[in-house]
């Protein structure tokens, strides 16, 4: 059984992952046909083609390598009649690419390619394949936050304690000196439902938290819900060392990574651990904590990655926060979905996995690099500075953008990302990242 689950994750994942990229292609390829440009291809993987189908002038697929996807876009750039012989070593990478952009322009249809479009329509078209991602990742999340909700502490009272224990102490039971805990010399039993704390109504135990810890050695009103009748009953809380905890009961840290230790009031109560809804506005406000973590990843990456290859080497831990290929996504969701919990819990961590891809997807492709999204929007936008200079100067308007002359840059890049991938992939292989324990 464990075996078919840890499967069930890794084809949970992978096929999230394919229509992450199809979204991402088609966030491409509507604003494409919309503006009249010709589209040849709309491809789900690379290398040999698995299954095709044309419908009108485009043909729709799936290769055999689920890597990413690509639709092909007439004229990327300008044709290359009246250019000249590039130039220097890369001169039959470049020719090369003048002739496949020429193969793209059918006949008839040389109106309709992408160069031709204006700048806005063409960072329309760029940027529509990342924003797919950002968009489907903002619905991951708040089905995710505001569907399923946050596991956190509920206002069901699960377990009461008898005395004040220090902070840190692994007793287990009390000691004739230790004094009585507020909660139980209140008449707090396990079960009650707290309605409210000093006249204000709470709705997660947080919030009970919250007003405690700010109240020690003051004297509150706590209304629970006991057998379908309220009841008041008085609580002083005591000033006591605790160590920090957020809503969802994971410890808070301090800079060194040391579990916060602060004086607080105390009353000596657990609560039931549930699901707890949260507003709509979450789920976005989760997306974007994603992508600015994300986007601080993309800035440390090679430092990132130098360590991964370090810790390849020498076996040691890796950083759970570093980047991951799809094998080491789809070997993480395998071992979630095969992990001891309710299956709430782990289907919540798959979707916020699958949601994390996404933002993944969308920060990765707005780096300004040819062949990346990113790249393609940055030769636009400097086409229509050109451009708008020349108007400005009253000068004729200038030849469009050749791109293909960032053909050897964008070589290098390419191979990069070929090398980071076959890293990344070697490491999920040997040295994954451990982010259950065990």
């Amino acid at each position: 059984m464990e075996t078919l689950l840890y499967v069930g994750g890794i084809l949970f994942m992978l096929i999230g992952l394919g229509l992450s990229i199809g979204l991402h292609e088609i966030g491409h390829l509507l604003p494409a046909k919309l503006f009249g440009v010709r589209v040849g291809q709309y491809m789900i993987g690379f290398g040999p083609r698995i299954w095709s189908k044309r419908i009108g002038e485009t043909e729709y697929g799936f290769k055999l390598l689920p890597l990413g996807g690509f639709i092909s876009m007439s004229g990327m750039y300008p044709d290359s009649k009246g250019s000249g012989p590039a130039k220097g070593v890369f001169r039959t990478l470049i020719q090369d690419a003048r002739s496949a952009n020429d193969e793209t322009i059918a006949e008839g249809a040389e109106e309709r390619v992408f160069f031709r479009l204006p700048v806005w329509k063409r960072v329309i078209v760029m940027l529509g394949g990342p924003l797919m991602n950002l968009i489907l990742a903002v619905v991951i999340f708040t089905v995710l936050v505001s569907g399923i909700g946050v596991q956190q502490g509920t206002t069901t009272i699960a377990s009461v304690s008898q005395c004040v224990l220090p902070a840190g102490s692994t007793a287990t039971e009390c000691g004739s000196d230790d004094p009585e805990a507020p909660a139980a010399e209140a008449g707090i039993k396990p079960g009650d439902v707290l309605v409210s704390l000093d006249g204000q109504p709470v709705s997660d135990f947080a919030e009970a938290t919250s007003i405690v810890q700010a109240s020690p050695g003051k004297t509150l009103d706590l209304v629970v819900l006991r057998d379908g009748a309220e009841k008041t009953l008085k609580i002083t809380p005591v000033a006591a060392e605790r160590k920090l905890t957020d809503a969802s009961g994971r410890p808070v840290l301090d800079a060194k990574g040391e579990q916060v230790v602060k004086t607080v009031g105390y009353v000596g109560m657990g609560a039931q651990m549930g699901f707890v809804q949260q507003p709509l506005t979450a789920g976005p406000e989760m997306a974007a904590d994603s992508v600015a973590r994300v986007a601080s990843l993309i800035v440390t990456l090679p430092v990132k990655l130098w360590d991964i290859g370090a810790s390849l080497v020498t076996g040691g831990e890796r950083d759970p926060n570093g980047p991951l290929s799809v094998v080491g996504v789809g070997r993480l969701a395998g071992e979630v979905a095969a992990t001891d919990a309710p299956i709430l819990n782990r289907f919540s961590v798959l979707l916020g996995l699958l949601g994390s891809l996404n933002v993944a997807l969308f920060v990765f492709n707005l780096i300004p690099l040819l062949p990346l999204d990113g790249g393609h929007i940055v030769v636009a936008l400097w086409d229509g500075i050109k451009r708008a200079w020349a108007k400005l100067f009253r000068r004729p308007p200038p030849a469009p953008v050749d791109a293909t002359k960032l053909v050897p840059l964008t070589v290098v890049v390419a191979t990069l990302l070929i090398a980071m991938g076959a890293l990344l992939l070697v490491a999920d292989l040997f040295n994954p990242v451990n982010l259950l324990g065990g």
